[in-house]
């Protein structure tokens, strides 16, 4: 037996929390950071360690760019440093707070919109040079929507940078996995919220973590062909040597996407 929990208002919570107690991706860039990104010195990532290349982005300056649930203080401010005129859109409130803080302080303007990464009827068609979109779509239980909302707001030539987990990650029985041993216990399509059982759910629920839900390699890379994005950059990453899996394999993946003319 599993209990319901709604994706949404559950993982808004939740990122709320990791805001409290410090989790890095919610920790705001210094101004020594901000200070750099004025002067064209930066690098931001959209998985866990390996900088996106920056001919990825172009010359950001003048860009019209959305940090899409990507905020808690980095991205979106490095990039408004940078000269880009960057909208953020997110599901936690308390991360919207991080950019908020930052860009009061640095005296720089960031639209920030609470909102479900699925849903961007926040903005206009072809309203954005770029989207940066880092590995988050893991706290929804579908992306499909995600890429059809980034290529509808994208301009024709525009590019979505995403990052994302291997769904593999998520397959391996957790408590032997600790121990390096590597059993293979659920089967995709993978879900914290239905694949397990209330008991082994509340190793996170209990902890106040995130839920994560496995979306399929088809859904994350043929779902931003199917929106009529082409894929034309792709890298691996991983945790680093501390991970166990990571021994074995890179657990993330990034893809730049470009947004085909006749869409």
């Amino acid at each position: 037996m599993t209990t319901e929990l709604d994706v949404r208002t559950y993982n808004r919570e939740a990122w709320d929390r990791q805001v409290a107690t410090g989790n890095k991706w919610t920790l705001p860039v210094s101004p020594e950071v901000i200070a750099a990104a004025r002067k064209g010195e930066w690098s931001i990532v959209l998985t866990p360690t390996k900088p996106v290349p920056r001919e990825w982005f172009g010359d950001v300056k003048g860009k019209d760019i959305l940090c899409l649930a990507g905020s808690g203080g980095q991205q979106a401010p490095v990039l408004a440093a940078a000269g880009a005129r960057v909208s953020v859109l997110d599901n936690s409130p308390a991360q919207l707070g991080q950019d908020r803080m930052v860009a009061e302080r640095e005296g720089l303007e960031l639209r920030l919109v609470e909102g479900d990464m699925r849903d961007l009827s926040a903005f206009e068609d072809a309203s954005f040079d770029l989207i940066f979109h880092p590995c988050s779509n893991g706290f929804v239980d579908a992306v499909r929507p995600v890429w059809r909302e980034a290529a509808r707001v994208l301009r024709p030539g525009g590019v979505l940078l995403s990052g994302f987990t291997n769904p593999v990650n998520y397959l391996f029985d957790l408590s032997l996995e600790k121990q390096g041993i590597f059993t293979l216990k659920y089967r995709m399509p993978y879900s914290d919220f239905t694949s397990l059982s209330d008991e082994e759910r509340r190793r996170f629920t209990d902890a106040g973590e995130p839920l994560c839900v496995g979306h399929s390699l088809e859904d994350q890379l043929g779902g931003q062909a199917d929106a009529g994005l082409a894929i034309i950059g792709l890298f691996e990453d991983s945790f680093g040597p501390e991970d166990a899996l990571s021994q074995y394999y890179n657990g993330f993946i990034a893809t730049r996407a470009m947004k085909l003319p006749s869409r």
